[in-house]
């Protein structure tokens, strides 16, 4: 069975951080389309691959490769593949298991370990807070405070964690060697979780011996966003995936580091959306029903996952794949996003019956990919073929206005 993920934590940390730190101004052209073309020979390029992944079966995956350092050191390091790219979250998390270095483990003021627990809608992410160096396509984030995904060291999950859903610990259940988050957010949790008491939302754990209880944690120690520690390209990400027909076994493409920094990353023709700053989404607008502040592009996300099925008309497939639609034929589709800038633009999109899509095992690419996610519509991979899409960070300066916003 193929496996689906797509991030859900975004609905209440874009909330918290967006609010105090995105500066929204500025504007994008009209015109469709974008300026990246990274060609992959650039310093600021990394090679991405639709595939399987490393653990097979994954369908809809933008994976890559990442190398992590001990701090300071240059000959103590690891490059892992199988990372998934993922515009939907920020910060990078890597499975123990694939991990075969030894990093510095972060500790709170009492001296005890730090340990996250992040929820996706398809689950959640528990393990240590750790600190790497990390270099991606001659880029690197030095002192990165990274997740460390399902340790052994502490296999005890807080209720309070493990009632967030499914744990993700494991090649098996997350599908991938670790996750890349190059989303809009520098830091995973933001102000929420620098504070006490019932509005912190419990990310992040204090660990002694005796169990895990909630802690806050500081901005600069939080999962951050590689990206925004770059020395230089530092302001948002582009990716770039030639179009999709129907199912394929594989697609290659690029990931660009930098927004207008470079001849390799101008934003050319494409449009800016500008985020809502209150809830780090912007509108869809779909037959007519406008859905403000309910939409999100987000290319950890496998399908395109929208609305339900009393909504849109379109039957779920049976069990056990009914997070999927099945329409009897191709459904050939319209929507219109619109940023809080003014800027809007109609597109065109198709759901196709899943259990056609995944018929083949080799397929791993596959537009047409669509399920259900009520009220909202998460724009997920599949958007991704054939645009160049722009994912700019909050608070940072690009050509476009300041992050954070999305540009296709």
């Amino acid at each position: 069975m193929k496996r689906v993920r797509f991030p859900g934590v975004l609905s209440f940390i874009l909330a918290a951080t967006l609010a105090t730190t995105a500066g929204c101004s500025g504007s994008g052209s009209n015109g469709n389309g974008g300026g990246g073309g990274g060609g992959g020979s650039a310093s600021n390029v990394e090679a991405i691959t639709v595939n399987s992944g490393p653990g097979g079966g994954y369908i809809n995956g933008a994976f890559t490769s990442v190398t992590v350092c001990v701090p300071g050191s240059t000959t103590n390091c690891q490059t892992i593949g199988g990372i998934l790219v993922d515009t939907g979250s920020p910060g990078l998390r890597i499975l123990s298991s694939a991990l075969t270095i030894s990093l510095p483990q972060q500790t709170g003021s009492n001296g005890s370990p730090i340990v996250e627990c992040l929820p996706f809608l398809s689950g959640f992410t528990w393990g240590p807070v750790q600190t790497a160096d990390m270099t991606i396509a001659g880029e690197q984030a030095k002192s990165l405070p990274i997740q460390v995904i399902g340790t052994s060291n502490f296999p005890t999950i807080p209720a309070s964690c493990s009632s967030q859903g499914t744990a993700e610990e494991d090649l098996a259940s997350l599908g991938a060697n670790g996750i890349l988050g190059v989303g809009v957010l520098t830091a995973d949790c933001g102000s929420a979780c620098t504070v006490s008491g019932a509005s912190n939302p419990g990310l992040y754990y204090s660990c002694p011996s005796s169990g895990c209880v909630v802690t806050t944690e500081s901005l600069a120690n939080q999962v951050q966003n590689p990206v925004a520690l770059f020395a230089t390209d530092n302001n948002g990400v582009i990716i770039e995936l030639p179009s999709v027909s129907g199912a394929q076994s594989t697609v290659t493409g690029s990931l660009i580091f930098g927004i207008g920094t470079q001849s390799n990353n101008g934003l050319g023709s494409a449009t800016v959306y500008m985020l809502d700053p209150s809830t780090g989404n912007f509108t869809t607008v779909f037959n007519g029903v406008t859905y403000t502040n309910a939409a999100f592009i987000d290319s950890g996300s496998n399908g395109l996952y929208f609305l339900d099925a009393a909504t849109t008309g379109f039957p779920t497939c049976a069990a056990p794949i009914t997070f999927w639609y099945c329409p009897s034929s191709t459904q050939n589709l319209s929507a219109t996003n619109r940023g809080t800038n003014g800027t809007s633009a109609s597109f065109n999109f198709v759901v196709s019956n899943a259990n056609t899509l995944t018929s083949n095992a080799s397929t791993a690419a596959a537009n047409g990919l669509a399920g259900p996610n009520s009220g909202t519509f998460d724009w997920g991979l599949p958007f991704f073929y054939g645009r160049n899409v722009y994912t700019a960070i909050a608070g940072q300066s690009t050509p476009g206005g300041t992050g954070p916003y999305w540009a296709y």
